[in-house]
C-alpha cells in the first residue's frame, strides 16, 4: 500500500481506556484542579481523546482535513510541535465515540493510528495557585522569608500603572507611531505574499515561468502589493466590544472591563476601559453606567473557578448615528423566575427613566448564560428588555440594521475604505453577478448592488441573514437575495445555478478561512473568473490561497487561479492585526497561448 494511502487497517489493539494526562504529574493527583468538569456544564474537555502514532510533520490543517474526510467532526485540535500525537475534543459523547471507532486502527501515510480517552486539562487558575503555594512553601522552608523570589520581583519597585498594563494587553502598539504601525503591518502582508509565491511554485509547476517573472518584479512576492490603506481614525474606532465582569485588578468588586491576562495563564482580574484608546467614548459611557447598576444589585460576579455567582459579560455595540446596544450576560443559577423578572424590570427602569437614561442605550438585552449545553453563544436565550430590537449604522451612504449576534466590521470608517477597494477591484458592470460569501448583514453585497445585475449572499447566522434582507429593503434594492446555511453546504449548488457572463465572488470568511468544500466548488466553476478574498488573517488563509492556485489533481478540479494584486487595510489600529485584500483571477490558457504565438502582440 502506498505511503499516502488512507484506509482502515487491522486494529493494533482494543481501544485503551484512558490516555496519560498532558499536564504535569504533580498536578494530576489533586481532584480539585478538575472540578470544572461537571455533567451539567458544557466543556469539550469532557469528550477528549488522544490520537497517537501520527505521521511525521503532520500539521493542524492536515489532521483536520483527514478527520473531516472520514466524517469526524472535532471541536478542538491540539498538536505539540513535531510530536506524533494530538489531543482532540468533541461537542458530545456520540461524536467522540464515533471518532474513536472510526480512527482507531486506521492507516494514514503508512502509520497505524491509535486512539484512547484522554483526561481533561487542569483548571489553569487553580493550577497556578497551587504552584504558587508550593513555591511559597519551598521558599519559606529554604530561607525563612516569604514573598516572591528575588528574580520575580520587579526592578525599581512598583509595577506599571494598570492603565499601561491593560493598554499593553488590548492595544499592544499604543505607544508606536502610527506610520511605524502601518510599516509593520505591510511587512506582515509582504511575508504572506512571499510565502504564497513559494507555495505556488511547489504546487503548480506550470506557473513557474510566470512566477519567476513576478518574483523578480515584486520583491519575491507573487503579485504587486499596493500601499497600505490607513484607518481614517486611529483611536476610539471600535463599534463592538465584549467586556468581562469580574473582580477588578484594583480590588474593586463587580468591575466591567478587559481581562488583564488570559484565563489559561491564571488571571481573572479585569481593568475598566476608561483609559483605553480604541474604545469609543459612547461605549465607555455605557460601561460606566452599567457598572454602577450591577454594583447596586445584590448579585455577585460569576466565578469561573467555583461556578458560583451571576454577572458574566457585557457586550456593547455603538454606531456613528449615536445609537448603542447593550447585552448583559447573566448566569441565573437557581434564581426563581420572579427574581429574574424583577432584575430585568430594574434594568429597564435604570436605563429608560433612571440614572442610566443618558447612557445612549437604545437597545437593551438580557442574555441567560447558565449551564451551557452548546459552545455557540448564538444559541443562548436573548431577551429584549428595553428599546428597539436593532440599531442602525450608516456606511457608504447606505443604512444597515444590526442585531445582537450579527457580524459587522468593528471599524466602520476603515470598512468603507475596504469595501470601496473591493468594488474597484471586482471590475463590475450591469451584467455582473456577485456572490457574497460569509456576507454577515450584507454590507459588501449591498454596497455593490447598484452596479450589478444581481447579488447573492450566503451567511451562517440566521439573525444576520434576516438583517441582510431588511437592509436590502431599507436601501431600495430588489436585485439582492440571501441564503442561510454553512457556505460549504449552500455555495456549490448556488454557484452551479448561476448563469451570467460575468460572475465575481467576494469572500470575507472568519479567521480560519473558507471550508475546503467551498474552495473546491470555486475551482470547479469555470464560469467564475474573478475572486476577491478579504482575509482578516492572511497566514490562516494560506491553505485557501494555495488550493485556489494549485495544479489540477484528483482532489482539485478546474483551472487554477493566480494572484493579481494585493493590499493591506488597517482596520485595527494600535494592534498587530491587519485586513488583507487579495484579487485572484482564473488563468486563461487560450489567451496565454495566443500571446505566445504572437510575440509582436506581447511586445505591445
Amino acid at each position: 500500500m502506498a505511503d499516502d494511502a488512507e484506509s482502515k487497517g487491522e486494529s493494533p489493539s482494543p481501544l485503551p481506556k484512558e490516555a496519560t494526562e498532558e499536564e504535569t504529574p504533580d498536578t494530576n493527583s489533586d481532584p480539585s484542579l478538575f472540578r470544572y468538569v461537571k455533567g451539567d456544564l458544557f466543556t469539550s474537555e469532557i469528550y477528549k481523546v488522544e490520537i497517537r502514532n501520527l505521521p511525521k510533520f503532520v500539521g493542524f490543517n492536515d489532521l483536520k482535513k483527514f478527520l473531516s474526510k472520514h466524517g469526524v467532526n472535532p471541536h478542538k485540535i491540539k498538536l505539540f510541535g513535531r510530536q506524533t500525537f494530538a489531543f482532540v475534543t468533541f461537542k458530545n459523547e456520540e461524536e467522540r465515540d464515533k471518532a474513536m471507532k472510526m480512527v482507531h486502527g486506521m492507516q494514514w501515510k503508512g502509520q497505524v493510528l491509535t486512539v484512547r480517552l484522554a483526561k481533561p486539562k487542569a483548571d489553569p487558575i487553580l493550577q497556578k495557585r497551587k504552584q504558587q503555594q508550593q513555591q511559597q512553601e519551598e521558599e519559606v522552608g529554604g530561607d525563612g522569608a516569604g514573598g516572591p523570589p528575588a528574580a520575580k520581583r520587579k526592578e525599581g519597585g512598583d509595577e506599571e500603572p494598570l492603565s499601561v498594563q491593560i493598554a499593553n494587553v488590548v492595544t499592544p502598539l499604543w505607544n508606536v507611531p502610527y506610520e511605524e504601525q502601518l510599516r509593520r503591518k505591510e511587512q506582515e502582508v509582504v511575508a504572506v505574499l512571499q510565502r504564497l509565491a513559494k507555495e505556488i511554485g511547489n504546487t503548480n509547476k506550470g506557473m513557474l515561468p510566470w512566477l519567476f517573472a513576478q518574483k523578480e518584479k515584486y520583491n519575491k512576492m507573487c503579485c504587486p502589493l499596493e500601499a497600505i490603506r490607513p484607518s481614517p481614525t486611529q483611536t476610539e474606532y471600535r463599534n463592538k466590544c465584549e467586556f468581562l465582569i469580574s473582580m477588578g485588578a484594583d480590588g474593586q468588586d463587580k468591575t466591567v472591563g478587559f481581562r488583564l491576562g488570559k484565563y489559561k495563564g491564571g488571571s481573572c482580574a479585569v481593568v475598566g476601559p476608561a483609559d483605553t484608546c480604541h474604545v469609543s467614548a459612547e461605549a465607555k459611557k455605557v460601561v460606566s453606567q452599567f457598572q454602577e447598576f450591577i454594583r447596586a444589585t445584590p448579585y455577585s460576579v460569576y466565578s469561573p473557578e467555583t461556578y458560583e455567582g451571576h454577572w458574566k459579560q457585557l457586550t456593547v455595540r455603538t454606531t456613528r448615528t449615536k445609537q448603542a446596544m447593550a447585552m448583559a450576560f447573566f448566569n441565573p443559577q437557581k434564581l426563581e423566575e420572579k427574581e429574574l423578572d424583577e432584575l430585568k424590570a430594574s434594568m429597564r427602569t435604570y436605563f429608560t427613566t433612571g440614572e442610566g437614561k443618558d447612557s445612549g442605550v437604545k437597545s437593551l438585552y438580557f442574555v441567560r448564560e447558565g449551564q451551557r449545553t452548546s459552545p455557540n453563544l448564538e444559541d443562548l436565550p436573548c431577551e429584549l428588555v428595553a428599546g428597539d430590537a436593532c440599531i442602525h449604522e450608516e456606511l457608504l451612504g447606505l443604512t444597515f440594521q444590526i442585531s445582537p449576534h450579527s457580524f459587522f466590521q468593528v471599524n466602520t470608517g476603515a470598512a468603507e475604505v475596504l469595501y470601496s477597494a473591493v468594488g474597484e477591484w471586482a471590475q463590475l458592470d450591469q451584467d455582473s453577478t456577485v456572490l457574497d460569501v460569509c456576507c454577515g448583514t450584507g454590507t459588501i453585497g449591498i454596497s455593490l448592488a447598484k452596479r450589478v445585475k444581481k447579488v447573492i449572499g450566503i451567511e451562517l447566522c440566521q439573525e444576520a441573514v434576516e438583517d441582510a434582507k431588511v437592509n436590502a429593503k431599507l436601501n431600495g434594492l430588489s436585485n439582492v437575495e440571501f441564503h442561510c446555511g454553512k457556505a460549504e453546504d449552500v455555495f456549490p449548488s448556488i454557484l452551479n445555478s448561476v448563469v451570467s457572463p460575468n460572475v465575481t465572488a467576494v469572500v470575507d470568511p472568519p479567521r480560519a478561512g473558507l471550508h475546503s468544500k467551498v474552495i473546491l466548488a470555486i475551482r470547479r466553476a469555470e464560469h467564475l473568473k474573478r475572486l476577491v478574498y478579504v482575509a482578516c488573517n492572511g497566514k490562516a488563509a494560506m491553505n485557501n490561497f494555495i488550493d485556489l492556485c494549485r495544479a489540477p489533481s484528483n482532489r482539485v478540479h478546474g483551472t487554477p487561479f493566480r494572484p493579481v494584486r494585493a493590499m493591506a487595510v488597517d482596520l485595527f489600529p494600535q494592534t498587530m492585526h491587519v485586513e488583507m485584500l487579495l484579487l485572484l483571477e482564473r488563468i486563461d490558457y487560450d489567451a496565454q497561448q495566443k500571446t505566445t504565438d504572437n510575440p509582436e502582440e506581447k511586445a505591445c
